[in-house]
């Protein structure tokens, strides 16, 4: 008990003391004030910050509550604000400079085309279809005589065309049409099945859109379906013609990757024609920057892919049965890609390849072409020929082709040596050549030094630009059949038996482009408004 006294006692001490302590000591009872007072600041703090949070999630709930109960009507306004823009800018263009517009303007209209048309396709597709089935009979026996006199109001729309185009400017239209006119007999004559060409186009169109009874429809790959109809080809051979006017003659077989294995020869040879006659649309920035302009590329471009198709079909005509039909529902592969910024990232990883190829090729190539000069040189020394060299060879071998495709006769030699050259090398090393003549010819150069022409008309280097936009060439026929083998090596052997006569099928359809190019007067329009661009560029350089 003594002992419970005396604790109580020494705890009211301690008390006393730390009392007489705290008021003795003036700054142990501000330590004291002070730190509860931070610490009700730093709660109010924190408090505030989590209140804020809790309000930027609501007012974020409710936007996207917003959204998804707005979605059509804000995508609407989008598209709508985005298209009245982009049109107003087509419209503003074309009155400060339309032929530079031309080019926008061509293509606003061609994707104004296919959205109707999609859209007229999706409400009424049904109904075109059961009208198509219910008229069948009326349309099957008609159809013979809708196409006679189809064909024969073109011809007369062709022939007055000509006549009213000779008489106005020169023969040299005229010219281009007989070209055009051997080129197709080449390719008849030559034909791997001539008996078989052009069979059962009558009813092309009328299966393609609405199936062998025309009862089903299919309609799929815009640019695809238009040449199949026009043209009787398969799903598959449209497919990579119009792959082929965007990548390259490698890339474009992987667009049908799963069906390569199923394919005809004469399938096989149109595929690889198409690679043959167009280039990628990833080189065509590399052309451009070599100085050729820009419209007759993007032109021959797109103007290659239908011919490739015909030239094929007609220089090795189907006689099998297509397992791949527009019944098979054809599946693109998708890419990897899952935004923009990763395709953008994608492109340039891939670019850098393209690049390090084309300065690789433009190396070696040049690199050989010198050493063969070199070596022809030495030879014609010995006969007083000092001058002989590849491109001589070229001028002479390639100089008629180049006069019936409508090049001036003073120039054909010249552009002769230049088809050589993408030929037998490949076409870099022949735009390159190509460049540096217009590049002279806008300088003012003297045209004829010691009797020999240093450059081109405009005509003639718009005409060799499209006869030159392919890559038929004979290293390009390794890369074919390597892709190809690669995606399909049990066909190895029908891809390598049709390589050559498909390099013959694809440059001959790039001549007929250059025909087709120089026939319809499409050179001098464009020509003009290139030349006097270029000539500005030049001016501003030099300033």
């Amino acid at each position: 008990m003594a002992n419970k006294v005396g604790a109580e006692s020494e705890e009211e001490l301690g008390t006393g003391d730390a009392q007489i302590a705290s008021e003795s000591d003036p700054q142990s009872e501000t330590t004291l004030d002070v730190e509860p007072t931070q610490h009700a600041l730093e709660d109010k703090s924190h408090f505030k910050i989590k209140s804020l949070f809790r309000a930027c999630g609501k007012k974020h709930e409710q936007v996207q509550e917003f959204y998804s109960k707005h979605k059509k009507i804000i995508h609407r306004v989008i598209r709508i604000v985005f298209l009245t823009g982009y049109f107003c800018m087509v419209i503003a263009a074309c009155i400060l400079n339309f032929q530079r517009a031309l080019g926008l303007l061509i293509l606003t209209l061609i994707a104004i085309f296919f959205y109707f048309w999609d859209t007229l396709i999706t409400k009424y597709g049904d109904t075109i279809a059961e009208f198509i089935s219910s008229h069948s009979k009326f349309i099957k026996q008609k159809w013979i005589l809708f196409k006679i006199l189809l064909y024969m109001v073109l011809l007369v729309v062709i022939i007055l065309w000509l006549i009213l185009d000779t008489a106005s400017q020169s023969t040299n239209q005229l010219i281009s049409v007989i070209g055009l006119l051997l080129f197709i007999l080449f390719l008849f004559i030559f034909s791997k099945r001539p008996k078989k060409i052009f069979l059962n186009y009558a009813d092309a169109g009328s299966k393609f859109l609405f199936g062998a009874t025309y009862t089903d429809h299919f309609f799929a790959f815009k640019i695809g379906w238009i040449m199949q109809i026009s043209m009787d080809t398969s799903p598959t051979e449209s497919l990579v013609a119009a792959g082929n006017i965007f990548v390259g003659q490698a890339e474009s077989p992987l667009l049908i990757r799963p069906y390569i294995s199923d394919l005809t020869k004469s399938e096989i040879h149109s595929v690889m024609t198409s690679g043959f006659a167009t280039i990628a649309g990833s080189v065509l920035g590399a052309y451009v920057s070599f100085g050729i302009p820009a419209a007759h590329l993007l032109t021959a471009s797109v103007m290659s892919a239908p011919a490739a198709l015909a030239v094929a079909k007609l220089f090795w005509p189907e006689e099998e049965v297509p397992k791949i039909t527009t019944k098979t529902n054809l599946k693109l592969d998708k890419g990897e890609a899952k935004n923009i910024i990763e395709a953008a990232c994608l492109g340039a990883f891939a670019s850098i390849g393209l690049v390090a190829n084309i300065a690789v090729n433009l190396i070696a190539f040049l690199a050989l072409l010198a050493f063969l000069n070199a070596v022809l040189s030495w030879l014609g020394n010995m006969f007083d020929e000092p001058r002989l060299s590849f491109e001589l060879i070229c001028s002479y071998v390639f100089m008629p082709l180049a006069f019936i495709m409508g090049i001036d006769w003073n120039d054909s030699f010249m552009v002769g040596e230049l088809l050589g050259v993408k030929t037998f090398f490949n076409e870099f090393v022949a735009y390159e050549k190509l460049s540096s003549l217009i590049a002279k010819r806008i300088e003012g150069n003297l045209e004829y030094v010691d009797g020999l022409k240093q450059y081109l008309s405009a005509r003639s280097e718009a005409i060799a630009t499209y006869a030159l936009c392919g890559f038929a060439n004979f290293g390009s026929v390794g890369v074919v059949i390597g892709g190809l083998s690669s995606l399909a090596p049990e066909r190895l052997h029908d891809i390598a038996s049709v390589s050559i006569r498909a390099l013959i099928a694809g440059t001959v359809a790039s001549f007929m482009t250059a025909c087709i190019a120089a026939l319809l007067s499409l050179i001098p329009r464009i020509s003009t408004w290139e030349d006097s661009t270029q000539t500005h560029h030049l001016r501003v350089a030099a300033k």
